[in-house]
């Protein structure tokens, strides 16, 4: 049992490590070959002689790099979380929350209008051909484009700090809901229709006893996708607002006065937080899966 774990283990371990490791050696060199004209003029070149492993360790260390090293993020991102409160704007955790907060909202807000109309376009031939051609269209329009439009018109409506980062999160959120939950919604089989017919069922038994549970499958992959998809937007929301606080704030404010390092970092741990978002969904969907799975296990033994 304990060898079998151990494989499983490494079958998990082992290709993320190694995906790790050369994406590591890769942001190395990348840092070296974009840093060094840099390092070259600003700091070895005032010296004088220099060989290239002096030239390496100049670009790894630089103050203003073109790409930071990941020594130097992991540095400043360690730093900014242990030696600020969180509750202050210099700790990114602080800015993690919240962005995480208008992502969230979002998420849900997004996830509720995907199904509505998803179940709508399945019970209406008529909505499915007047809705589901513009929601598609909707898409089409780049979401840094609609960000501004969304942030003057709630703005005029007395709407600020959390509802305008809620709104682009949900826009970026609902389409892939829609288009996930409308394939499930019709995944069940003819046959099961016409039993559920045959018991009279009406159109909401139908969709929550058949319907509803056979789209859950489909919803909750399309519910990691637009978690992070959300992430995104409440990102991108927070760009055009000039906001004090955010990941999006920490983006803007590291560009305007050129601290790549902080820009880097805001970008690792609004990746990191994706991950986390994403992998919360994944729990959420395995539980649920498996409540179904025991709860259709159970159905046998009582007609018994």
């Amino acid at each position: 049992m304990a060898a079998m774990t151990e494989i499983a283990l490494r079958q998990r371990v082992l290709p993320v490590a190694t995906v790790l490791a050369v994406v590591a050696v890769l942001w190395y060199a990348g840092a070296v070959g974009l840093n060094a004209a840099g390092a070259i003029e600003r700091v070895l070149t005032p010296r004088g002689p220099w060989t290239f492993s002096d030239l390496v360790s100049a670009t790894l260390a630089m103050e203003r790099p073109v790409l930071p090293a990941p020594h130097q993020v992991a540095a400043d991102l360690w730093s900014s979380i242990v030696d600020w409160p969180l509750d202050s704007p210099r700790n990114l955790l602080y800015h993690a929350a919240v962005t995480a907060e208008s992502t969230l909202v979002g998420f849900v807000l997004g996830t509720l209008l995907g199904m509505v109309l998803a179940a709508a376009i399945v019970h209406s031939r008529t909505l499915d051909r007047a809705l589901l051609p513009w929601i598609v269209a909707s898409q089409t329009v780049p979401v840094l484009a609609i960000a501004p439009i969304v942030l003057v018109i709630l703005g005029s409506l007395g709407f600020s700090g959390l509802a305008p980062k809620a709104a682009i999160a949900m826009y970026l959120c609902f389409f892939p809901v829609t288009v996930a939950m409308v394939q499930g919604l019709r995944a069940p089989q003819r046959i099961e229709t016409e039993l559920m017919h045959t018991y009279a069922a009406s159109r909401a038994q139908a969709f929550w006893l058949l319907r509803l549970p056979s789209a859950l499958p489909f919803l909750f992959p399309s519910l990691r996708v637009a978690i992070a998809a959300g992430l995104v937007g409440a990102m991108v929301a927070e760009l055009p607002t000039g906001a004090q606080a955010g990941l999006g704030a920490r983006l803007l404010t590291g560009s305007y006065y050129g601290n790549t390092v902080g820009i880097w970092s805001a970008l690792v741990l609004s990746a990191l937080l994706g991950l986390g978002l994403t992998g919360a969904v994944a729990g959420v969907e395995r539980l649920a899966l498996r409540t179904r799975r025991r709860a259709s296990a159970g159905r046998p033994g009582m007609h018994k």
